[in-house]
C-alpha cells in the first residue's frame, strides 16, 4: 500500500493528518465541509475542499475552494516617540518581485510565523533575529486576516516603544533561514510619506504606519474641550 507524506506518514516536517484540516466544522451551519484534498505539502500546506453552501435565498451549492496554510504569524512596529523615529526592514520579496515590483526589495515591519509560540512571544523573538531589538511594552493593536480569499493565516499586529540601549543585536535575520534583513531606522514622518508615494507597498506595515498617525503613538494629542 503506497503510503501518503503528512497524511499516513510524517513528512519533513514530522507532520501527519494534513487532510484533516477542516473537517467537522459546524460553527456554521450553512456551511457542509463534504472533502478535504491534500494537494501540495512543502514548508506550508495547500488544500483544496470541498463542501456545500446554502446561500441567502437556501439554495445549495457545492463549491470548491484552495487555501494556503502558512499559520499564523505576528508583526509589531517599534518606535521611539522621543525621536520619532521606527524600526523597519528592507529585504527580498521573490512573490513581488515576480508580480511587478522594480527589484522585489520590500520595506516592512518586522513580521514572522508563530511557530508554536504565542503571539507576544513570537514577535519579540522576531523582533530580536531581524532588527536586533529588545521590545519594551507591546501593544497589541488588532488582529487580521490578510488575504483570507485563499490564505488561512490570521495575523496578531503589535507596537512597542524602544530606545537606542533597547538596540541591542545587529539583526539581520537568521542565515540558515536564507534571510538577509537590512534594518532601517526612519523617520516617522518619512515613512508614512513612503506608503503614499509607493516606497512602501506591504499591506502590514501600511495599516501599522496609519494606525500609528491615527491613533497610536504619534497621533495628534486631542484638542483641549
Amino acid at each position: 500500500m503506497n503510503t501518503r507524506p503528512g497524511v499516513d506518514t510524517p513528512d519533513h516536517r514530522g507532520r501527519t493528518g494534513l487532510e484533516e484540516a477542516g473537517r467537522g466544522l459546524d460553527r456554521n451551519p450553512d456551511v457542509k465541509v463534504r472533502e478535504v484534498e491534500l494537494t501540495s505539502q512543502g514548508w506550508h500546506v495547500l488544500r483544496r475542499t470541498t463542501f456545500d453552501y446554502r446561500r441567502r435565498d437556501g439554495h445549495w451549492t457545492t463549491q470548491q475552494r484552495e487555501t494556503y496554510d502558512r499559520g499564523n504569524g505576528a508583526v509589531v512596529l517599534p518606535h521611539d516617540t522621543d525621536r520619532g523615529l521606527v524600526l523597519l526592514t528592507r529585504q527580498f520579496r521573490y512573490p513581488a518581485y515576480v508580480n511587478d515590483h522594480p527589484d522585489g526589495m520590500l520595506v516592512e515591519a518586522a513580521a514572522g510565523l508563530l511557530d508554536g509560540d504565542d503571539p507576544p512571544a513570537a514577535i519579540r523573538r522576531e523582533a530580536a533575529e531581524e532588527l536586533g531589538v529588545t521590545l519594551g511594552p507591546l501593544t497589541h493593536v488588532l488582529d487580521a486576516y490578510m488575504s483570507p480569499g485563499s490564505v488561512t493565516e490570521r495575523l496578531h499586529f503589535y507596537a512597542a516603544p524602544y530606545t537606542p540601549a533597547d538596540r541591542t543585536g545587529t539583526g539581520g535575520g537568521l542565515e540558515a533561514d536564507g534571510e538577509d534583513i537590512q534594518v532601517l531606522e526612519l523617520p516617522f514622518t518619512d515613512a508614512l510619506a513612503m506608503t503614499r508615494d509607493g516606497r512602501i507597498t506591504d499591506g502590514k506595515t501600511i495599516l501599522l504606519l496609519q494606525w500609528a498617525a491615527l491613533d497610536g503613538p504619534f497621533a495628534p494629542a486631542p484638542a483641549p474641550r
